[in-house]
């Protein structure tokens, strides 16, 4: 049983432990951590991304366009395929980020008939200050572990998640 005076995934696990046990997997600690901790990582990049005046939608959209190298563009299906987004999703962050100057749709130079959305000059900029800034605060919420813990910790969570 974990230590009810540890923190707050042991609480947690040590109150349900006391008030339904069946709850519980080996699995449940380790699924609180990683919730938690992703709560955390996803606060510090919505925190960044406040600051840069961007959502969390047109970060994905202008870092994956960024991503792609010189000169920065892709096919609209292609960005919706790489970000999970449906293609009125995507069509509708494009649209906000047209407005706002960071992308523009030009034509595709293979398939005339398509398309392609393309990261401005100050897209790339935001862009990059926008990934710089994300990195920094993720990089902030480890800043108190050794490096030989944090490698470890990724390389646990590698063999976790490679199913």
């Amino acid at each position: 049983m974990s230590d009810p005076t540890g923190d707050r995934v042991d609480r947690l696990i040590a109150s349900w432990q006391r008030e339904l046990p069946e709850v519980l997997y080996p699995t449940s600690e380790l699924t609180k951590r990683i919730l938690l901790l992703a709560t955390e990582l996803n606060e510090a990049t919505r925190q960044v991304l406040r600051e840069l005046g961007l959502t969390t939608a047109e970060f994905d959209v202008i870092v994956s366009l960024r991503r792609t190298g010189t000169p920065y563009r892709q096919k609209p299906s292609d960005l919706s395929r790489n970000l999970l987004l449906s293609s009125g999703g995507t069509s509708n962050v494009t649209n906000q980020l047209v407005r706002r100057g960071l992308v523009v749709r030009e034509p595709d130079p293979v398939d005339g008939r398509g398309t392609q959305i393309r990261l401005t000059d100050e897209g790339v900029a935001l862009a990059e200050r926008a990934v710089q800034a994300s990195a920094a605060a993720h990089h902030q919420l480890w800043s108190d572990l050794p490096d030989d813990v944090v490698k470890q910790a990724a390389a646990a969570l590698r063999d976790v998640s490679g199913k």
